[in-house]
């Protein structure tokens, strides 16, 4: 159950910081102004206190594993926001990331 929480609050971390840095750019990159913009620093602040709920005490390790989920989030994200096609290159860079997410977070530790 431990490991089920992990990988939802993995995904739930990716849609706030994602979804924020997404919005912020829609307010500044597409003019959509200071509403986005506030929501997206507002859903960058959610993914701060998210991250403090993961199992694990160790900040460098939550860090350094989201850095992958944020890798394969993000090209997820543009392809259901923007319409983003990912090339072969960036499915295997992402599926590496996801590699590494699992190797830091849940490989056996005695």
């Amino acid at each position: 159950m431990t490991i089920v929480r992990s990988l939802l609050l993995f995904a739930l971390a990716a849609l706030a910081e994602i979804g924020g840095a997404w919005l912020i750019w829609q307010g500044v990159r597409e003019q959509r102004g200071l509403l986005w913009i506030g929501a997206g620093v507002v859903a960058l602040g959610l993914y701060g206190f998210v991250a403090t709920l993961q199992p694990d005490a160790n900040f460098g390790r939550i860090l350094a594993a989201y850095g992958g989920v944020f890798v394969a989030g993000s090209l997820a994200w543009g392809m259901v926001a923007d319409g983003f096609r990912p090339d072969r290159w960036d499915v295997i860079g992402a599926l590496i990331c996801v590699a590494g997410v699992l190797v830091i977070m849940y490989a056996p530790r005695g």
